[in-house]
């Protein structure tokens, strides 16, 4: 209710920047998640990390853990509240779900992104999970999740805090001034991660026009690469 009247109490300019501000956030939190999940694809392939299971499942289980690690935990839960989000790419319902495809079908990545992100610090996450609509049946095994999650990728985040690592992210910003919000997001967010983390050898992230809302990583370059439509494709989903 006082946020209702808060909202309400301010000029359209006001009313204007609070939403332009939200969109921002939202695009964002979902440019680092799925950055984070690239991130997990390339660190399976560099230290041949042994995956049982589906490799898409497994990068996004990292991506939550990097961002219950990486962040202070009003931070960590806007990005994992926003973040979840991008798993719904089809939020009128109108697709037929792909069941062959090697991602799990969207409300599934929704669920066990946001399980697994109560489940690493649940007294402080219910009223998120609430929110996020995690039944309690689902609840009640989040914490186990979490901690299986964490004891697999344990490992291989002390591996890669391994100073005498030689690898570490070459950023590569898009020309097209339009795509400025992802060249300083990602230029920043890297050159944080590459005072935390170290790999094996290093991995080229750049920010290109891909004629569609995609994101990737190339085992055969050592790359990964955002695609600029992203933006645009957030955009309109947060409208959604």
């Amino acid at each position: 209710m006082t946020l209702v009247v808060v909202v309400l109490g301010m000029s359209f300019l006001q009313r204007t920047t609070v939403a332009d501000e939200n969109k921002t956030a939202f695009v964002e939190a979902n440019i680092l998640s799925i950055f984070y999940h690239e991130l997990g694809h390339a660190v399976i392939d560099l230290l041949q990390v042994p995956i049982y299971g589906q490799e898409e499942d497994a990068a996004d289980n990292m991506s939550v853990l990097m961002i219950h690690q990486l962040f202070e935990e009003e931070s960590a839960q806007s990005i994992a509240y926003d973040s979840a989000f991008g798993y719904i790419n089809d939020p009128n319902g109108t697709e037929a779900v792909a069941y062959w495809d090697i991602h799990g079908p969207d409300e599934q990545r929704y669920y066990n992104h946001v399980c697994l992100f109560y489940g690493a610090n649940p007294d402080e996450r219910e009223l998120l999970a609430n929110d996020l609509g995690l039944p309690a049946e689902r609840a009640e095994t989040c914490v186990e999740e979490y901690e299986q999650a964490d004891a697999s990728w344990g490992l291989v985040f002390q591996e890669l805090s391994d100073p005498s690592s030689p690898g570490s992210l070459e950023f590569v910003a898009s020309s097209n001034p339009d795509d400025k919000l992802l060249n300083d997001l990602l230029s920043a967010e890297i050159e944080d991660l590459n005072a935390y983390y170290y790999l094996p050898e290093s991995v080229q992230v750049t920010v290109e026009a891909c004629d569609e809302p995609n994101a990737f990583y190339d085992p055969n370059n050592v790359s990964i690469t955002v695609c600029s439509e992203f933006v645009e494709h957030l955009e309109t989903l947060y409208e959604l």
